[in-house]
């Protein structure tokens, strides 16, 4: 009976593979004949909207008609410059209040598009609920709409980069479309464009420079799906393993003698709470594997019960290392990783380069809490500036 039930699993795992790999071979059809929607041309008036806000009202374009200029701004959660922007999007709200300016973002993006290696430097997707966090997280002053699920107001805009700004004037005219200003990084700026055109346009002048180029993550249009299902059908493809470990490499492994941050999760099959908690650790692997970070899951099971152990890791789809206790001494083993550890599972620690513990618990975990302290003590050396944006509000002085 027991052998005939993982047959069935095997079978059913197959065919799940199959049907992504049909739905991505759909989706690169349809690829082929869209790359998004032009960009709406200056000197066209603006495309009526109607969209929920994260503030539970129904935003349209009729309710800023008292303003004199109106700047949308497509922006979303999940990408790193859209994020180095947020606080000098909130400062140009601020720097305008009383100057008849409203600002409204969208966040256009389809969050079923957004694979989960594209979420290597964010603590969220790009939901609805999940920009009422980053929102609440970051103080946002300005409305903040949701376009993902029909993208029709994005369809009409053609945003091609978050952020991607728009302004237009009284008549509701688009005189400005682009960057924010002329770099990420803030502190080689330059020129700030959108700063620039608000003036102009408040002044009574024509936008000197009304269109510019606005880097940042591509828009994720709902074609780009197929692109996050082939990456699952990838990871449900590799072969899922664990491993006995002694004291002596559980005491190596507390060391962490890497250049990574290591993630360790101690958990064990009778467990509810850990069961519970394993997709999240799962997902946090996906989303940082990339980077320089590592996650090892360890099983205090005994050696005898390794069939129970590989039979969850796999119904988890734990592609990253996995070990288990070696012997049936669990408490010298448990003392080999941590003497403090009282043996309660779950237990999670967080592990800096050379041991340094940047998180440590007994019980379940806060997903938020420990995904901002990773992205917090992530080495920024491939997007320099970011880890300084999450220090500040993880950490804050």
């Amino acid at each position: 009976m027991t052998q005939m039930t993982g047959r069935n699993d095997n079978m059913s795992r197959r065919n799940l593979s199959l049907l992504l790999l049909g739905l991505v071979a759909i989706s690169a059809v349809v690829r082929a004949g869209d790359h998004g929607p032009p960009t709406l041309s200056i000197g066209a008036p603006a495309p009526d909207f109607c969209l929920p806000g994260i503030d539970g009202k129904t935003h349209c374009l009729k309710d800023y008609a008292a303003s004199q200029v109106l700047v949308m701004i497509f922006t979303c959660n999940h990408c790193p410059t859209a994020q180095l922007y947020e606080t000098r999007i909130k400062q140009l709200v601020e720097d305008y209040k009383g100057r008849s300016v409203a600002f409204v973002a969208v966040e256009p993006n389809d969050p079923k598009a957004v694979r989960l290696d594209e979420l290597g430097y964010t603590d969220v997707s790009d939901s609805f609920e999940e920009m009422k966090i980053r929102a609440a997280y970051r103080h946002f002053n300005f409305p903040y709409l949701y376009d993902g699920d029909t993208q029709k107001t994005a369809r009409l805009y053609g945003p091609t980069a978050t952020p991607h700004v728009f302004i237009f004037d009284s008549e509701r005219i688009l005189r400005y479309e682009g960057r924010v200003d002329n770099n990420p990084r803030e502190q080689y700026v330059t020129r700030r464009d959108a700063r620039l055109a608000l003036d102009e346009l408040l002044a009574g002048k024509p936008v000197s420079v009304p269109t510019t180029p606005s880097v940042g993550c591509s828009t994720k249009w709902a074609y780009k799906e197929g692109s996050r299902l082939e990456a699952i059908a990838k990871i449900e493809s590799k072969p899922i393993t664990v491993r006995l470990a002694g004291a002596q490499e559980l005491g190596e492994l507390r060391k962490n003698a890497s250049d990574k941050l290591l993630l360790v999760d101690f958990w064990a099959t009778w467990c509810g709470p850990c069961l519970e908690e394993f997709p999240e650790f799962e997902t946090k692997y996906r989303m940082y594997g990339h980077r320089r970070f590592e996650m090892v899951t360890v099983s205090i099971n005994y050696p005898d019960e390794k069939a129970g152990v590989l039979a969850a890791l796999e119904k988890q789809h734990a592609t990253h290392e996995n070990l288990m206790f070696g012997s049936p001494d669990i408490y010298s083993l448990m003392a080999a990783f941590s003497p403090k550890w009282k043996g309660a599972v779950p237990y999670t620690v967080l592990l800096g380069p050379g041991g340094e513990i940047l998180y440590e618990r007994e019980g379940p975990v806060d997903p938020l809490e420990l995904r901002r302290l990773i992205i917090a003590n992530l080495p920024d050396d491939d997007y320099v500036g970011h880890q300084a944006y999450w220090r500040q509000t993880v950490y804050p002085k």
